[in-house]
């Protein structure tokens, strides 16, 4: 199948398949370094778009898990257009199983219910409150979180929480020490 996508300088699934990889790529470099560059998520936003437009949501069998991952990736980060990311959870939910991981559904979910200002149901999503304090967003019936979790393919919720006060701790750490060498 070969198709011809706006402002793909490849074209083809291949092409975008790559594309998405190297978008992907970009995305994650720039929240990794110490300069945020919203234009990044604007051009991957405009991109995504069109990508989606031309093909659909980005399924495994279509792009290949690499970039299907790296297509989910990019929509998890579009909080600019919380419209955008539920059209895209509404196309990954209407795929046959096996074409989207389980639990890149699941973690749209909840960004999308965070960016319209609901709880979320898998407690994937952490923040710093007012206060400053590291945790999870309002989660939505606690009682079934980890049973909801382990349907959507994740592990126990007290396991991944004590990973991401892990990894905040970590993030805090360096920032100190970035401070003190300044």
């Amino acid at each position: 199948m070969k198709e011809s996508f706006p402002g793909n300088k490849e074209s083809g699934i291949e092409g975008v398949a790559r594309e998405l990889i190297r978008m992907s790529d970009a995305d994650q470099a720039m929240r990794n370094s110490a300069t945020w560059d919203s234009e990044v998520d604007a051009r991957n936003i405009a991109r995504m778009k069109e990508v989606v437009a031309n093909m659909g949501w980005p399924a495994i069998s279509k792009v290949g898990d690499r970039a299907a991952s790296a297509a989910w990736l990019l929509v998890q980060h579009a909080d600019r257009d919380p419209a955008f990311q539920q059209e895209c959870l509404a196309l990954m939910r209407s795929l046959p199983p096996g074409e989207v991981q389980k639990r890149h559904i699941a973690y749209l979910e909840d960004r999308v219910r965070v960016n319209t200002g609901r709880p979320t149901l898998y407690g994937t999503q952490f923040y710093n409150n007012k206060q400053g304090a590291f945790g999870p967003r309002p989660i939505e019936d606690q009682d079934t979180l980890d049973e909801r979790r382990a349907a959507a393919g994740l592990g126990p919720f007290a396991e991944y929480e004590k990973k991401l006060r892990q990894i905040d701790e970590e993030r805090q750490e360096q920032l100190r020490a970035t401070r003190k060498d300044k």
